[in-house]
């Protein structure tokens, strides 16, 4: 007896070829066709659940009274803004804000974008923007999403 179980000592081990492999062929009848039109069949399913009363009425409203997809039209996000006045968060750029704000900076920089301070012969888009943020002078804005969903936004100027 080998190691893999088999009885016979002229495989080696390997299992003989089983002619019942040949039963998992599958057949053209075994798949259905899509059905005919599917905006029909999609509005005869909509009309039984409206009647079964598992869904409100106005397809605009879900179950809890709300508006479907109202979050996600631009009215719904500038909802979710907190105001200035109303801040709650820091007024210091975190490590990784500052990376984000002087990676995507240098990029426009490198690509042309106009310099907003004396560059004095400095060719690196990095440097040049390390120096504008040094200076308070990049032309970026910081969302600082809040785990309620709000946001609020924070100029480069504003944060230390």
């Amino acid at each position: 007896m080998s190691d893999n179980g088999g009885d016979d000592g002229d495989n080696d081990g390997m299992q003989a070829y089983d002619d019942n492999l040949d039963e998992n062929v599958y057949d053209e009848n075994d798949f259905e066709e899509p059905a005919g039109d599917a905006d029909i069949n999609e509005a005869e399913n909509r009309d039984n659940i409206v009647e079964s009363g598992d869904m409100p009425h106005d397809p605009n409203v879900n179950a809890t009274g709300n508006k479907v997809g109202a979050k996600n039209t631009v009215k719904g996000m500038k909802e979710k803004r907190v105001p200035n006045e109303k801040r709650s968060t820091t007024p210091y750029m975190t490590k990784y804000e500052r990376a984000r704000v002087l990676g995507t900076r240098a990029l426009q920089i490198s690509m042309n974008a106009p310099v907003l301070v004396d560059v004095e012969g400095e060719t690196d888009p990095l440097q040049i923007a390390i120096k504008e943020l040094r200076e308070k002078k990049i032309p970026l804005v910081v969302r600082r999403y809040l785990p309620d969903g709000w946001y609020e936004d924070w100029t480069c100027e504003e944060l230390l």
